[in-house]
């Protein structure tokens, strides 16, 4: 059972998705939602380019003074614009049937933040892309590759647009973070009646597939429809093909593990699924 959840919000355009699944989320059982803006360097910072050069006394003095003014109000105005991005937040995430719903504005580095807030937190939303990524789509948001590489609570990358989740493709194989994914949703009221597939990448034998069959087992005990398979070929594209293939609403997986499909989180290959993939990705460590 989720008791807390931190969504991080922005000015981006997967803000208004990062909310919507948070406020899905914080809708079953009386789960909090916190939303979150941090405001860093680049936009909270007055720019500090030395405008008045050589000019003499009196004049230079009076620029700066109004120079420090420009700057408090820039201040004032990337902070008001800072609440009401929340409080938009606020009310979609209320939309989406959340109840007990809080906001916070801060003034820092994403991850120092994070590090701060998420020991109480069981799961933390984040958009796939943000408000300086919309020019380059093939990159991901910077904050979201250094969210998930610091942070030990799982992560929901929230795709460009919610759509109601009724079928998850996890992706298993035996590691330990993956078995954890299994274990969070036998325990969440979230899951509740809905569909699962179980693949696993790699060679069918009785020993690499025991993990597997442990899980499908789990999930069925818990009263989940689950079913399970083994393919064979490169992680990545597997993946991506059975989510594109079966239209799956959510990608389960883990993102650390013993095999190759390790490489699919905090590496290249990581970047390129989830930059590809359309649907949210809930990654467990």
């Amino acid at each position: 059972m989720m008791n807390r959840i931190i969504a991080l919000i922005d000015g981006s355009g997967y803000a208004q998705s990062v909310c919507d699944h948070a406020g899905w989320i914080a809708s079953f059982g009386e789960t909090s939602l916190m939303l979150l803006h941090v405001l860093g360097r680049r936009e909270a910072a007055a720019d500090n380019t030395d405008l008045s050069g050589s000019i003499g006394l009196g004049a230079r003095s009076a620029l700066l003074e109004e120079l420090a003014e420009l700057d408090g109000q820039k201040a004032r105005l990337v902070n008001k614009r800072g609440r009401a991005i929340l409080e938009d937040a606020q009310a979609r995430a209320a939309k989406m049937g959340a109840v007990n719903v809080t906001s916070m504005l801060r003034h820092g580095q994403l991850v120092a933040t994070m590090e701060e807030l998420e020991d109480d937190a069981d799961l933390i939303v984040i958009g796939k892309r943000g408000e300086q990524s919309h020019l380059n789509m093939e990159h991901l948001g910077s904050n979201l590759e250094r969210v998930v590489r610091s942070t030990k609570k799982p992560v929901l990358v929230a795709s460009r647009e919610f759509k109601p989740v009724k079928k998850i493709l996890i992706a298993f194989d035996g590691g330990s973070s993956a078995i954890k994914a299994v274990e969070h949703i036998v325990r969440s009221e979230m899951f509740k009646g809905l569909e699962f597939q179980l693949i696993q990448v790699g060679a069918e034998s009785n020993l690499n597939c025991k993990p597997l069959w442990g899980a499908v087992a789990a999930l069925r005990e818990a009263g989940f429809n689950a079913e399970s398979e083994v393919i064979s070929g490169q992680p990545d594209t597997v993946i991506s093909e059975a989510v594109d293939k079966d239209n799956y609403d959510l990608l389960v997986m883990g993102a650390y593990g013993h095999s190759r499909i390790r490489n699919l989180i905090i590496g290249s290959t990581t970047t390129q699924m989830i930059g590809s993939c359309k649907v949210p990705i809930m990654l467990f460590r």
